[in-house]
């Protein structure tokens, strides 16, 4: 039995994973169900109020809460020490948190370019550059980008073209990391209903939003967040162990269909 908060059942017994932007939707759905597969999970973002609600959720013995902005090296020096102190490594990273808004080329400015790329491009090789001295050889690395890298959708480039980079890293860091024999994979989800959808809409909009994007792709409908856990889960585990370098579309059709 594990006995260091973890559940001592599933693919990911007496394991430990991080998992970025874990406060809510995509990443607390990845983190509930990593730790349903017996993962001690250690959350972090800005929020520090969801992030407690997320280890409330999740049991306190297999989650552990610490916030901080992926894109602060200091904030991120802490999550990691949270992990060393725990003495078993890391063996899953799930680099999810990401910041979305829309602007054009005419509108867009530096706050907006830096706010975008600080967190989606810099957050995302900070924490996985940072993890580096404490993954177990076998370890997952599990980076979010988007379908949104693939389209050219009005007014959403500096987010797309952020997500680009993410996916190009994965493929790189893919082959300089398996001489460890740790594997980094990518995901892309189309559009996932989460309160991001109204964050970036906005409160009156929303409705539409979740209409016509859902509308929009094959599946006839928004995934939900759980849909794209069972896919980090998935690569999380050894059963994703020929799995490298790839960018698996979870996405209701919407790039294959």
């Amino acid at each position: 039995m594990d006995t260091a908060g973890g559940t001592g059942t599933g693919r990911l017994a007496g394991r430990t994973a991080v998992v970025t932007g874990g406060g809510t939707g995509i990443g607390l759905a990845s983190a509930v169900r990593l730790a349903a597969e017996g993962a001690h999970v250690f959350v972090t973002g800005r929020r520090a109020a969801e992030l407690e609600a997320a280890v409330a959720e999740i049991g306190p013995d297999r989650a552990t809460a610490v916030p901080g902005d992926v894109s602060n090296p200091a904030d991120l020096d802490r999550l990691y020490d949270a992990v060393r102190a725990r003495g078993r490594g890391l063996d899953v990273v799930f680099a999810n948190a990401a910041y979305a808004e829309f602007a054009t080329l005419e509108e867009g400015t530096e706050e907006h370019f830096d706010q975008t790329f600080g967190v989606n491009v810099r957050g995302t090789v900070l924490t996985v550059r940072k993890a580096l001295p404490l993954l177990n050889d076998g370890a997952s690395v599990i980076l979010n980008a988007s379908t949104a890298a693939d389209h050219g959708t009005r007014a959403f480039g500096t987010y797309a073209a952020s997500k680009a980079a993410v996916r190009s890293y994965a493929r790189t860091w893919a082959n300089e990391l398996v001489g460890r024999g740790i594997r980094v994979n990518a995901i892309s989800p189309g559009p996932v209903d989460t309160p991001g959808i109204t964050s970036v809409f906005g409160e009156e909009n929303a409705a539409d939003a979740r209409k016509n994007l859902g509308s929009a792709i094959a599946a006839g409908r928004m995934g939900r967040p759980e849909e794209i856990a069972a896919v980090v889960a998935f690569l999380a585990s050894d059963e994703s162990s020929f799995v490298l370098g790839a960018n698996l579309y979870v996405d209701g059709g919407e790039n294959q269909v």
